[in-house]
């Protein structure tokens, strides 16, 4: 089989798998595991990100959007040369992968009947079965089993944790200006890590909130997750929140506890590596502030001086 992976997610799950060497293209951000940097790229950005600031990505985006333009290229040509037997794409958002109907378009074009597969997660259940259709998809279902009931056990760990109380209130940013609030799967993370996130809604999508509602629910602990970023950009951009109005009344600020997360590799792709960043959040929970935590996670600093902390 020759296989298109037009997700980093499912690119991720392809290998996890043990199908591998049999992708043949993928994303420009398909950067897990190492093997996936070496195969042709299917993609490219249509918005210039490198060194821009987070609210002036997300005005090329809104524009683009809004225009009805595309903020991803799609190499046509290079996919009908390397003529895959399977395309896995998604339809979840079209912000984090080349949009459904652009795939379509380009699989009507090429030679024979070429099948799509969808990916739809919402939740983390969602993921682990996700994993198993894709295996099923490509040949390797007792694979995809056995790596969905492993995740699935490593779940079960953090949840039965015993919880500290009270539970802390947890807020995750998913994009630190404007505001987005992480969804889909982030809220229900922050539960089975032991806290409660009063703005997130488990299996809905990520939200836009203005920075009062993130005042007025006062976190306890602040997790910065920006959408593709990874744990050194979220260090860099963690101002875009802590040099905001009120900042420093929170809770969170106050007691120093205020992380940024890998939010690339373990919290915005809902692929295996999801559940790292569960144990990740389980850590946050349980840390004092300033003491040690998981790779992937760094305290951004303390009332005295949000500055970008060393990462561990």
């Amino acid at each position: 089989m020759r296989i298109a992976s037009l997700l980093p997610s499912a690119t991720e799950i392809l290998f996890a798998v043990g199908a591998g060497d049999e992708v043949v293209g993928v994303t420009h951000e398909c950067d897990y595991p190492p093997a996936a940097r070496r195969l042709p790229p299917l993609t490219s950005s249509a918005i210039d990100h490198d060194g821009r600031a987070c609210a002036s990505i997300d005005r090329h985006i809104r524009a683009a959007v809004h225009t009805g333009s595309s903020i991803y290229r799609l190499d046509e040509a290079l996919m009908a040369r390397l003529a895959p037997d399977l395309v896995v794409t998604q339809e979840l958002c079209e912000v984090c992968a080349v949009a459904y109907a652009q795939v379509e378009v380009a699989v009507r074009r090429l030679s024979g009947s070429t099948p799509v597969l969808s990916l739809e997660p919402n939740t983390l259940e969602d993921i682990c079965s996700t994993i198993e259709t894709v295996g099923e998809a490509v040949g390797r279902s007792e694979v995809a089993r056995n790596v969905a009931a492993a995740l699935r056990s490593r779940i079960a760990t953090v949840a039965a944790l015993t919880d500290p109380h009270p539970r802390p209130r947890i807020v995750c940013i998913e994009w630190t200006d404007p505001i987005m609030i992480g969804g889909h799967w982030v809220p229900e993370m922050v539960r089975l890590a032991g806290a409660e996130d009063p703005l997130g809604t488990a299996g809905a999508p990520s939200v836009y909130v203005p920075w009062e509602q993130v005042v007025s629910a006062d976190p306890d602990i602040l997790v910065l997750m920006p959408c593709g970023f990874g744990l050194e950009q979220t260090l860099a951009v963690a101002q875009d929140v802590t040099s905001r109005p009120d900042f420093d009344s929170l809770s969170c600020a106050r007691t120093g506890r205020v992380v940024a997360v890998d939010g690339s590799s373990y919290f915005n792709r809902p692929g295996p590596r999801i559940v790292d960043g569960l144990e990740i959040l389980a850590a946050v929970v349980r840390s004092a502030p300033g003491g040690r935590l998981p790779p992937g996670a760094a305290w951004v600093g303390t009332v005295d001086g949000f500055v970008g902390a060393v990462p561990h």
